[in-house]
C-alpha cells in the first residue's frame, strides 16, 4: 500500500531525519510540588474562627484527639481503598500561614464591621508550627464504615485547623481509589485506563483523580502531568477529530499510521464502526509489511457487545489475533460487568468521567470528630457526639483499629494471603477485655473472635510533635499493598449487588464505655 503524506506530514517526517531532538530535561517538580506552597488557608472560615475563639478564651493549650472516618460504604458497597496520605503528609510539612494569608485574614469583618481578629491572633498564627502527632492507616489500605483512617492528637487549635483540609483530601482521594477498585474488579483484572481529566473538577480534581484511581487499580492514565507528577504510566490513541480532519477515514489511519507507526490504536466509530474496523485492518497489513504492527482498535459508542464480538472475528479472519479491543463511552463498574457477561471481546476499559468525578456518589462523606481531650498535664476526658440516629453518634476515647487474621500478614510477603476474619475499633488507652466485637449499628449483634486469631493494628504513626516519622512508599509499592489486602478478604465483600458486610465492630469494653457516656449526656441512670 502506498502512502503519501501530505505537506505538512513531509515536512515534518523530513525535520524529525534532520535534526537532532533535543534531550528532555527531568522533571523540574517533584510529586509533592503540587503541594509545596502552604495550603493553611484552604480551610472553611469556621475553623479559624473557632482557633481565635480558642486562643482568646485561653483554652487553646487543651490537647484533643480528633478521628476521621466515614459512616458508610461508597457505592453501596462492601470496602474502601484508603488514599491521600501522601498529599496530606506534604500538605503538614508545608503547613503555615504566609503574609499574604494574613493581610486577608486581618482584614475580615463581623457583622458590626469591626475585624473578626485580633492582632494577638494574628501574630499567633504567623508564629504557628504544627505539633500534632497523626496516625493513619496506609494507602491503599482496604477500609471500612466507622473505623479510623486517621487519627489526629496535640493542641486544640492545631487538630482544628486540619480538619478541612485532610477532609478534602482523603474524601475524594479514597471515593476515587474506591470506584477504580471496584471497576478493576469488575473487569476481572482486565487493563483498566483512566481517561476522566476532560471531565474531571478542576485540574487539581484531575491530577487527585488520576493519582488515586492508579492506586485503587488502574493501569495508566491519559493524563499527561499526571504521568510526569507521579510516574504513572501514560496512555492514549487519537480522538475523531484526527479522522474528521480528512476526507476520508482510510487516509486519515493511513497518515496516523505513517508518522505513529509504534502507536496504532485507531478509533474506528466515527462514521461506520465495522467499515472503520475494516480500514484499521487494511492499514495493519501495512503496518506489519514494514515491520510494525497493529496495537488494536478502540469503540467508543454503539452496542460494545456486538460489535466487539464482530470486529474482534474480523480481526483474527486476518491474522490480527493479538490486536487489542479498546472500548470506552461512559463506562463503569456496572456497565462492565455487563458486557462481560453479554460475552464482549473487549481486552482494554478506558473509563473517564464515571471515574473521576464518581459519578453515582460524587462525595464519601467522611467526618472528622472529637474524641478526647485533656487539660495541661490532666487525663483524657473522652467526648462524643450524640444524635438522634444512632449512625450519627460518635465513639469517644483515642481509637485504634485492629485487624484480625489467621495467616502472615499480607505486607510480609508478596505471595501471603491473610485470611481476614474481623476489624476491632477500641480504645488504646486500655487492652481489650475480650476477643468480642459489637456492631455499632446494632449493640444486639457480636463476634467473638477465635483464641487462635492474629492481628495487627492498622494506624500507624505518621507525624510525632508535627515531625514525619513514617517513610512513604513509593506509588508501585502502594498498590503493590493494595492488590495483597483485597486478595486477603473473601470476595463476597466485592459484589456489586448486596455485598456481604465484613465485620468491624467496638471492643467490648469500648462499646460499655460509649453507652455509660450515653447515658450520662442524656441524664439517663446506667442500669
Amino acid at each position: 500500500m502506498d502512502i503519501k503524506l501530505d505537506a505538512t506530514g513531509e515536512s515534518r517526517r523530513k525535520m524529525s531525519e534532520t535534526q537532532a531532538l533535543v534531550p528532555l530535561a527531568p522533571a523540574e517538580l517533584p510529586p509533592s510540588a503540587l503541594y509545596s506552597q502552604s495550603l493553611a488557608s484552604l480551610t472553611d472560615l469556621y475553623q479559624l474562627t473557632m482557633a481565635g475563639a480558642y486562643f482568646e478564651s485561653k483554652t487553646m493549650h487543651r490537647d484533643a484527639v480528633f478521628h476521621l472516618y466515614f459512616r458508610n460504604n461508597p457505592f453501596k458497597g462492601g470496602f474502601a481503598i484508603a488514599c491521600g496520605l501522601a498529599a496530606a503528609v506534604d500538605v503538614i510539612q508545608n503547613f503555615s500561614f504566609s503574609g499574604a494569608d494574613l493581610k486577608f485574614i486581618e482584614a475580615l469583618n463581623g457583622n458590626d464591621g469591626k475585624p473578626i481578629f485580633s492582632k494577638e491572633f494574628l501574630f499567633y498564627l504567623s508564629e504557628l508550627k504544627l505539633e500534632v502527632d497523626i496516625d493513619a492507616v496506609r494507602e491503599g489500605e482496604v477500609v471500612f464504615a466507622n473505623q479510623p483512617l486517621v487519627r489526629v492528637q496535640g493542641p486544640i487549635i492545631h487538630c482544628q485547623l486540619l480538619e478541612t483540609i485532610l477532609l478534602n483530601i482523603f474524601n475524594f482521594q479514597t471515593l476515587i481509589a474506591t470506584k477504580a477498585a471496584r471497576i478493576k474488579l469488575a473487569a476481572e483484572q482486565k487493563p483498566v485506563l483512566e481517561f476522566g481529566l476532560r471531565r474531571a473538577q478542576g485540574f487539581d480534581g484531575g491530577l487527585s483523580a488520576s493519582r488515586a484511581a492508579y492506586v485503587g487499580g488502574c493501569d495508566a492514565t491519559s493524563n499527561l502531568l499526571a504521568g510526569r507528577l507521579y510516574g504513572i504510566p501514560v496512555k492514549g490513541t487519537h480522538a475523531h477529530s484526527w479522522v474528521m480532519s480528512f476526507d476520508d477515514e482510510l487516509t486519515a489511519f493511513e497518515q496516523y499510521a505513517h508518522v505513529l507507526p509504534n502507536n496504532c490504536i485507531f478509533l474506528v466509530d466515527t462514521y461506520d464502526t465495522l467499515g472503520g474496523v475494516a480500514h484499521a485492518i487494511k492499514v495493519g497489513k501495512w503496518l506489519r509489511e514494514k515491520g510494525h504492527k497493529l496495537d488494536g482498535i478502540r469503540l467508543d459508542s454503539g452496542d460494545l457487545a456486538y460489535l466487539s464480538c464482530a470486529a474482534r472475528k474480523m480481526l483474527d479472519e486476518h491474522g490480527f489475533e493479538d490486536a487489542k479491543i479498546y472500548a470506552s463511552n461512559d463506562l463503569d463498574e456496572t456497565v462492565i460487568s455487563s458486557l462481560i457477561d453479554q460475552g464482549a471481546a473487549i481486552d482494554v476499559w478506558g473509563v473517564g468521567t464515571n471515574l473521576v468525578t464518581a459519578a453515582d456518589q460524587p462525595a464519601l462523606g467522611g467526618v472528622y470528630k472529637l474524641a478526647a481531650i485533656r487539660e495541661p498535664g490532666g487525663e483524657w476526658r473522652p467526648k462524643l457526639k450524640l444524635s438522634e440516629q444512632v449512625a450519627k453518634i460518635s465513639t469517644p476515647g483515642i481509637q485504634q483499629v485492629r485487624r484480625f487474621y489467621l495467616n502472615a500478614p499480607a505486607h510480609d510477603s508478596a505471595g501471603s494471603e491473610p485470611s481476614f476474619l474481623a476489624d476491632m475499633i477500641f480504645d488504646q488507652q486500655s487492652k481489650p477485655r475480650e476477643a468480642m466485637i459489637v456492631d455499632p449499628s446494632d449493640y444486639t449483634r457480636r463476634k467473638i473472635i477465635p483464641p487462635q486469631a492474629q492481628y495487627e493494628d492498622l494506624l500507624l504513626p505518621v507525624f510525632r510533635a508535627g515531625k514525619k516519622v513514617m517513610q512513604l512508599p513509593d506509588l508501585e509499592a502502594v498498590r503493590a499493598f493494595r492488590a495483597r489486602r483485597l486478595a486477603g478478604f473473601h470476595p463476597s465483600i466485592f459484589r456489586l449487588l448486596n455485598p456481604h458486610q465484613y465485620p468491624v465492630g467496638l471492643e467490648v469494653g469500648l462499646n460499655k464505655a460509649k453507652m455509660e457516656l450515653i447515658l450520662k449526656e442524656r441524664g439517663l441512670p446506667d442500669d
